[in-house]
């Protein structure tokens, strides 16, 4: 479970690292894949993670490349679900804290206030739920925030500025600027438009800005970082975890992560 709780928590946390200079970094790990999933949890809070995402698996994932689409199906196979993920969870004492990733169908079938209740009893921070519209946003975020759960929006490059305005104000924990255009995956090089939609995130809100989806290596989350608060990495993590890499492997991949962004 994570050390780090109550509502308003997870923006604290992240806002007070930013603003002793550091870049925040946000590893993800697909709940369930591997019985050990919890373990590279642990790995990635020691490697020097700032908050760890963590994935709840859905059939039908529209946002999610073929990486986490595979992760997740892997998973899935292996029996994960919400109340077993959310049940490994209550075991581990990151340190810092945890923010889940599923779509809103799974949330809403499980029912708003039992979701929530549920998430943040063990030990959920904040969720991203990227298939929720912002006008959709006050039928789910009441209820989160009632429990203690801050909902992490999501910013694109194609957001006009007056959208992204009131995005920026009512997302909670942190702004997750989207790199690019289309599904999560690695990608060889950060592009210009993840620089330009991070300069204009800078420019509208003092709320962490975190740029994720396509960014693979430590020289991708330095440069990615470069405009922004830090930077989520997934698809690569995931990847490595596909092709059999240990949580003390995939610990070692985050700290060569924290390294390049602590060196600017």
């Amino acid at each position: 479970m994570s050390t780090v709780t109550g509502f308003g928590a997870l923006e604290t946390h992240l806002r007070a690292r930013r603003d002793a200079g550091r870049k925040l970094l946000v590893p993800y790990v697909t709940g369930g894949l591997g019985a050990d999933w919890p373990e590279v949890v642990r790995a990635f809070a020691d490697g020097g993670a700032d908050a760890i995402e963590i994935g709840i698996p859905f059939s039908d994932p529209v946002m999610d490349g073929p990486t986490i689409q595979e992760a997740s199906e892997a998973a899935l196979r292996e029996g994960a679900n919400l109340g077993a993920i959310l049940d490994a969870l209550r075991g581990v004492d990151a340190g810092v804290p945890l923010v889940v990733m599923t779509y809103v169908n799974l949330v809403f079938r499980n029912g708003y206030e039992r979701f929530a209740a549920e998430a943040v009893a063990a030990g959920v921070n904040g969720v991203i739920l990227p298939d929720l519209p912002m006008e959709e946003l006050d039928e789910w975020e009441p209820t989160a925030t009632e429990a203690g759960m801050e909902t992490v929006l999501l910013a694109s490059p194609l957001t006009p500025d007056e959208r992204l305005a009131v995005l920026c104000e009512r997302s909670r924990g942190f702004v997750y600027g989207v790199n690019l255009l289309g599904v999560t995956g690695e990608r060889t090089s950060v592009a210009q438009m993840s620089i330009d939609l991070a300069k204009r995130l800078k420019a509208t809100t003092d709320r962490p800005a975190i740029m994720g989806f396509g960014i693979s290596t430590p020289d991708q989350a330095r440069a990615a970082a470069e405009h922004s608060d830090g930077v989520v990495v997934a698809s690569a993590l995931m990847r490595r975890r596909l092709d059999g890499a240990s949580p003390e492997e995939l610990g070692e991949d985050v700290a060569a992560l924290r390294t390049a962004l602590d060196a600017g």
